[in-house]
């Protein structure tokens, strides 16, 4: 049986470092479609009401 102490490899370091780049919210992309449904709303509430 292998001993349960954990020791970091070499891998590991690399791996975290690819998930640390690609793990990122899309924030440019969240506040793109906000801003898409905000403008879509207030079209149609001028377009309904005026």
């Amino acid at each position: 049986m292998k001993p349960m102490i954990w020791h970091p490899e070499e891998r590991d370091q690399k791996v975290n470092q690819y998930l640390d780049q690609i793990n990122r919210a899309p924030y440019e992309l969240i506040v793109g479609m906000l801003l898409v449904v905000l403008c879509l709303f207030t079209f149609s509430f001028l377009f309904v009401f005026l």
